[in-house]
């Protein structure tokens, strides 16, 4: 069993896996942020940032067909979406977050790859602020979590 043959420092160790990020431009103050941390827990995980690729789609929606793309390469151990969507005046928010959600849901499971889905879905900025550093932290333990547990099945 993966928990019991490995320890904690084990699950987290980042040496050797090959990194997909995908980050939305929109609300790109926030995005950054969470790319920046991101980025630099995977390398205190022991990733090496030439095994970290980076690319950049305009929204939240257009999220999981990027990923859709980098998983059908093969070339990655997990997957990182990045986004974020602050709540308006209209239903528009329910839908981008919902329908982001199912897209990047839909890629893990079709091709059995960890993706970390840290689109925020906040009610205003300050939430969105509040949340940058940590999502994007926890979003890279959770793909390297997730790859050596994947990889240990």
């Amino acid at each position: 069993m993966f928990g019991a043959d490995k320890g904690k420092a084990d699950r987290l160790d980042g040496k050797g896996l090959c990194i997909g990020i995908v980050q939305a431009r929109f609300n790109e103050g926030i995005t950054n942020a969470l790319a920046d941390a991101c980025k630099g827990e995977l390398a205190r995980l022991g990733v090496e940032p030439g095994d970290v690729d980076h690319f950049f789609v305009p929204g939240a929606l257009e999220i999981p067909v990027a990923l859709q793309a980098l998983a059908e390469k093969g070339r990655y151990d997990a997957l990182v979406a990045l986004g974020c969507v602050i709540r308006g005046e209209t239903y528009h928010f329910e839908l981008v977050a919902n329908e982001s959600a199912a897209g990047v849901t839909r890629v893990s499971l079709d091709y059995q790859l960890p993706v970390a889905n840290v689109i925020l879905t906040t009610e205003n900025v300050e939430q969105a602020v509040a949340r940058q550093t940590e999502k994007g932290v926890d979003a890279a333990r959770v793909v390297v979590e997730m790859a050596n547990l994947l990889d240990a099945i």
